[in-house]
């Protein structure tokens, strides 16, 4: 499975640091919607999904999270830990997020508007997509 990671630029002094991301230039894609997760509780898992069109950019701004990707052939685990690295997650890709530290907030930065027919939800119903 190809991995694609994001290393963004950030920008600071003794003030602190900033990172500033723009669609088509920092992102692959127009940023038509952006969410975050925060406050997850411990030993919780999110996500359980895959999406026909969607594309997103995850990042985890503050504390860890670990990202399970699967494709429908193989599987790999991505750990998030740097507030200057995003992870692409590209349509067709079952994903799930777990192992949040207390402190995670995951940002996640997607290509298209919310679309509950965009959804995969059942792993079977994904493999059978997938594999067509």
């Amino acid at each position: 499975m190809n991995i694609l990671k994001f290393d963004f630029s950030s920008h600071g002094d003794d003030r602190g640091q900033l990172i500033a991301l723009e669609g088509k230039r920092d992102i692959p894609f127009d940023i038509k919607r952006v969410y975050y997760i925060y406050n997850t509780a411990k030993g919780v898992r999110r996500g359980y999904h895959a999406h026909k069109r969607l594309e997103q950019i995850l990042i985890c701004v503050s504390g860890s999270c670990k990202i399970l990707l699967d494709n429908g052939f193989e599987t790999e685990e991505v750990l998030l830990d740097d507030p200057t690295v995003g992870l692409y997650i590209s349509n067709n890709m079952w994903r799930e997020m777990y192992d949040f530290s207390s402190d995670a907030v995951l940002l996640v930065l997607a290509s298209e508007l919310y679309d509950e027919k965009d959804y995969i939800r059942e792993y079977q119903e994904f493999i059978k997509f997938i594999r067509g």
